[in-house]
């Protein structure tokens, strides 16, 4: 098994946990690459460094090391290589990035023996008609919002060329079930287990009473027509990249991308939605880092019930409070007020 570690220069830490992650896998038997941009602040023995696309070219996986951003970045850039993706979480969610600092050991080694499943993810392929030709890929979402802070615009949703709704707002948010963990869950759009086959279209901030978010089957073509509005105010995005500017009248078509992005879980289920509560017991030294203790340690809490719940609010405490539901659910105890 070849990997490729890729760590995340924004993160202080990353380097550090690089270095760390390269001894596991060198010792269950991996090669282990790393960009040539590496060689000084992560030198260590065993490790082989190549040019980045020499590096894609070669590995078998891809390991991250940072947050769900990393991993989207990371997604981007190996796009036509389709190597498996495993991102070790130091962001705060990780709703991506699945393994955690103290299940480096047993996941890793996993990984090394190929002991692992891959979880394929829709993406979104998005396009401005037109002389122009911007198009890009989505893992998460495909944005198109406003410049100006006092400006709403006015834009309508196309399906299959029908018009299905107008908003007046911020913006519009395209996600997949990926993305629907992200910036639309934020806006109000609802939450889709990954492996459901559909599409979230969620209004930023309409200027209305009644603008649900809508769900679409993956299979339709959605338009995204931009209202009259200054040239240059208005921009389309993928999973947070660079904008790029729309003017008055333009389209922008999204749909079904012919290619998808692997990410590699050990569950053969909903890594999605692990437990908040379990996935900071994970982090907490008294339960360890083994992801197989997980659900032993869930079930003691069900056990506890009076107990756990301030133990379960001191745990997702940094974790956001619509996911505290989860938490809550998990304990078997009435919501904490």
């Amino acid at each position: 098994m070849t990997v490729y570690i890729s760590p995340n220069p924004g993160k202080t830490s990353a380097s550090e946990i690089a270095l760390r992650a390269a001894q596991i896998l060198l010792t269950h038997g991996a090669a282990v690459l790393m960009s040539d941009a590496l060689r000084e602040s992560c030198n260590t023995a065993g490790v082989i460094y190549l040019p980045l696309e020499r590096c894609l070219k070669r590995a078998d996986v891809i390991l991250t090391i940072g947050g769900d951003g990393t991993i989207l970045h990371e997604a981007n850039l190996s796009l036509r290589y389709a190597k498996p993706i495993l991102g070790i979480n130091l962001g705060r969610c990780g709703f991506l990035a699945t393994c955690e600092i103290g299940e480096m050991e047993t996941k890793l080694a996993a990984v090394a023996r190929g002991d692992f499943q891959l979880d394929n993810r829709m993406l979104l392929y998005a396009r401005v008609l037109g002389q122009d030709g911007w198009e890009g890929h989505a893992l998460n979402d495909v944005v198109v919002t406003k410049g100006r802070l006092q400006q709403a615009i006015d834009f309508s949703i196309y399906c299959d060329d029908i018009l299905v709704e107008h908003y007046r707002g911020d913006g519009v948010i395209v996600a997949t079930p990926t993305g629907s963990t992200a910036y639309s869950l934020a806006a109000g759009g609802p939450i889709l287990d990954s492996q459901t086959k559909g599409v979230v279209v969620t209004p930023i901030c309409p200027h209305s009473l009644a603008s649900p978010a809508m769900v679409f089957a993956q299979e339709r073509k959605l338009n995204v027509c931009v209202g009259q509005v200054a040239d240059d105010e208005v921009f389309i995005s993928c999973d947070g990249g660079t904008g790029y500017p729309l003017k008055a009248g333009a389209t922008a078509e999204i749909r079904l991308s012919d290619q998808n992005v692997k990410l590699i879980t050990f569950w053969g289920g909903a890594d999605q939605f692990p437990g908040p509560l379990t996935r900071n017991c994970a982090k907490d030294n008294n339960t360890g880092g083994d992801f197989l203790r997980w659900h032993a340690a869930a079930k003691k809490i069900q056990k506890q019930k009076r107990n756990v719940c301030r133990r379960s609010y001191v745990l997702c405490r940094s974790i956001p409070s619509a996911d505290r539901r989860c938490c809550w659910s998990t304990c078997g105890t009435k919501a904490l007020r």
